[in-house]
């Protein structure tokens, strides 16, 4: 069971424009839909409508892991939350963060040499997302990871 949280991260641009586009594929679609007549609607055969939903269901699912991606500090490890994955590293795996100027996102290098992107802080969020990259790395530091780089 993982501990309670000592530092964590979430965007506020991708979550907005995540969810901006979440409501605006519903609000449009709805109203298209609304404003077919009942003849219109009844052309569409139950496969069609199934289709349409599974399409529409799964960017609204897209949108929604988009507009959850974090990064978490724990006391015994660091868990990452990306769109399609969320990867769990104990602090003696990670061996560095990289956030330089005109990278898109935090880098984290593991103990193998493989490097991940921390897309939870990102060069959209500014000086907010730097501020969480060099707070990240001294959280990392403090709990044995090893060396970080922030810019």
């Amino acid at each position: 069971m993982t501990s309670t949280a000592l530092w964590s991260f979430r965007p506020w641009a991708i979550a907005m424009m995540a969810g901006a586009m979440g409501l605006s594929i519903v609000a449009v679609f709805g109203v298209v839909w609304f404003q077919l007549s009942d003849d219109a609607r009844d052309t569409f055969t139950l496969f069609q409508r199934i289709t349409l939903l599974a399409f529409f269901g799964t960017v609204l699912y897209l949108l929604y892991r988009m507009a959850t991606v974090r990064v978490t500090a724990y006391e015994d490890s660091l868990q990452v939350r990306n769109v399609f994955r969320t990867y769990k590293f104990e602090w003696s795996d990670v061996k560095g963060l990289r956030f330089r100027s005109g990278d898109p996102w935090l880098q984290l290098f593991d103990a193998e040499g493989n490097r991940f992107g921390v897309l939870a802080v990102q060069a959209s969020e500014g000086a907010r997302a730097g501020k969480a990259a060099k707070e990240l790395a001294t959280v990392a530091r403090s709990h044995g990871a090893g060396q970080t780089e922030t810019p």
